[in-house]
Order: structure tokens, then sequence, then C-alpha cells
């Protein structure tokens, strides 16, 4: 059985206004960077598919999509207890989430606009979706009585610096496990729809295609991009994030089963196919990929959390701060350790198999 944690009680920041949850390496970041070493960047090896995908962003095929229809009025009363709470989580960190990357994709627009203009055009078309998403979850968590206040959002987080390449090894993922994660739920909501609780997860179909099509322009800004992957630095950085992004998804789906037991989903399993097919789309832009068939594999990124799970146990606990950060060590270290033990499985050449992968 996969462990869990009680989601926390919502804290406001005013009445009707959600505080933003405590920054912490799971939660969403917000993200900066060099954006003149990004104007500068020499997009011609690709420039010819980067126009294609930029005009399929500008047709906005979406544009309709986000519309409120009949169903969301109504009252959500009968959505309580944990149930409610854990879907509010779930808004949250989703609205967090593409809220982020509204405010980069349009501060890189900005930057670029007479510099760039081919990229310029893609991040201002990307950052549209962003903001479409963002909006359509706080209506939603509007529903319950509560929203996020973005403008507070954008001034109070903090703002990690990433170089370029950093940022594009990891919206591409960010995107491209997105999508499965959408896509996943909405097919298993669609074969079950005694479980779909709530009217938003019947627009997550197209949703994942906006995530799928931004995904795609981050391949291809990487592909025009020689040392992004065709040196020994870039195998490692590509195993480095696909690892981090994996240890993050999976302590974060574990903590939060309660959220996908409702649905009727098994953690266990919707996370081992989210990673699963991740890992082959990366096939298709990374250099390599890890090895997710490898049986140590998935029972190190369980033992990760299971020693989140204790971190979060200990935070919770009444004893001197000093105190629990001692707690805490052990756990740290262990995560470390696996997570150095998962590095070092042998990857898979996805350069070797390219023309395999489907």
């Amino acid at each position: 059985m996969v462990k869990s944690l009680p989601t926390p009680h919502p804290e406001l920041l005013k009445e009707g206004v959600k505080a933003p949850v405590q920054e912490t390496l799971l939660t969403p970041r917000f993200y900066t960077t060099d954006f003149d070493a990004v104007a500068q960047m020499d997009i011609s090896a690709h420039e010819t598919e980067l126009k294609a995908i930029v005009d399929e962003l500008k047709a906005d095929y979406n544009r309709d999509h986000f519309v409120r229809d009949d169903e969301f009025k109504q009252t959500w009363d009968s959505i309580d207890g944990e149930k409610r709470e854990a879907f509010i989580d779930f808004l949250e960190r989703s609205c967090t989430s593409e809220f982020s990357g509204f405010l980069l994709f349009k501060e890189l627009s900005r930057r670029l606009k007479n510099r760039n203009p081919i990229l310029a055009d893609a991040f201002n078309c990307m950052a549209r979706d962003e903001a479409r998403h963002a909006g359509f979850l706080n209506k939603a968590m509007a529903d319950f009585n509560l929203s996020l206040d973005l403008g507070y959002l954008t001034k109070s987080r903090t703002y990690t610096f990433f170089p370029p390449e950093w940022i594009i090894y990891t919206v591409y993922l960010s995107e491209k496990i997105g999508y499965w994660r959408y896509i996943i739920m909405f097919r298993h909501l669609e074969a079950h729809p005694e479980n779909q609780f709530y009217p938003l997860f019947r627009y997550f179909e197209s949703w994942c295609q906006d995530e799928n099509r931004h995904g795609d322009f981050f391949k291809a800004l990487l592909r025009s991009q020689p040392q992004l992957f065709n040196n020994w630095k870039a195998r490692l950085w590509v195993r480095f994030f696909l690892l981090t992004v994996f240890v993050t998804h999976t302590l974060t789906v574990f903590e939060r089963v309660n959220f996908y037991k409702s649905l009727g989903i098994d953690a266990r399993e919707y996370n081992k196919r989210v990673i699963e097919e991740t890992n082959n789309t990366a096939a298709r832009a990374f250099p390599a990929i890890l090895n997710t068939e490898h049986p140590e594999f998935f029972r190190r990124l369980e033992e990760c959390s299971d020693r989140n799970l204790q971190i979060a146990q200990i935070s919770k606990s009444d004893r001197p701060q000093l105190i629990k950060l001692l707690q805490k060590v052990p756990s740290f270290l262990s995560i470390m350790g696996h997570m150095v033990r998962l590095f070092l499985i042998k990857p898979i050449n996805a350069e070797a198999t390219r023309a395999a992968v489907h």
C-alpha cells in the first residue's frame, strides 16, 4: 500500500483568497534566464520546423475550448472533507505551474520581440495558452469559494535563475510530462465517468494538446542547438534532468494519493505509466534516456518517496527546529543515495534507437 500525507487545510491571505503554498523543492517554481543568450541563439538549422510550429501555435485551435458551460453553474458543496481539500490542492498547484509558465514565456516574448521574431512569436503564443489555463483553473477554485491572487504571487515568489540550456531541458520535460499526466487522467475518466466528480476533467484532452505543442516547440529548439545533444556533457545533463523530474513527480504523486484515489486511479500505476511514457517521448529529443525497465528503477523512486514522507512527518512535529533538522539528515542522505544509484544505471542511447521510437 502506498503511504501518503493528509492534505493540509487551506490557509487564507484574506476572505476567499488562498495563501500560496509554502515554497519547497516540490512546489512549482518561477524561473528567469539569460534573455540575451536566448535572443542570440542560431536557430537556422531547424528554422523551417520552428516556423511551422509557430504557425500551428498561432492557429490557436483551443481559442473557444476553455469556456465554462452550464454544468459549472451549480453548488459544489457535495465535494467535501479530504476530497475537497485534495482537489483544491491539485487546482492550486496546477494553476501556479501554468502561471509560472506564462510569466517566463511572456518575458521571453517581450525581450526577444525585436531581436528574434520567430522565438518571440512562439513564446507569445505559449504565454497565451498558459494564461488561459491558469485563468480556467483559478475560476475552478472560485467554485470552492477560493482563488489565487496571481498579482501577489508574481511579486511574492522567489525566482530561480536557470541558464537557457537548462530552461530548454526542463520546460521540454515539463510540457511532455504534463501531456502524459493529463491525457492518462482523461482516458481513465473517459472509461470511468462515475469518477468524474467535476467538469474540469472533460477539458483535459484539448488541454494536453497545448502541452504537447509546447513540448514540440522546445524539442525543435533543442535540436537546433547541437551543443545540447551531441556531446558527453549533454548526455549527462539530460539524464540528470530526467531523473530530477521523475523523482519530483513520484514524490508529488505519492504525497497526494488521496486525490488520485478520489478519481479511482491507482497512484503507483499512474506514476509508473506517466514516467515510462515521458521517458519514451524524450527519446525523440534527448541523446539518452533512463532505463525505466531496470529492476531497481521504480523501487528506488518509491524509496525516495518513503523518505520524503518521513521528512514531512518530522516537519509537522513540535520539536525544536535544530532537532528536526538533525532527524531529517538520514532521510535526506538516503534520498541522495538512491538518486545517485539511479543516475548510475546504464542509460539507453536514444540516438541509436531513434528510428525505432514511435
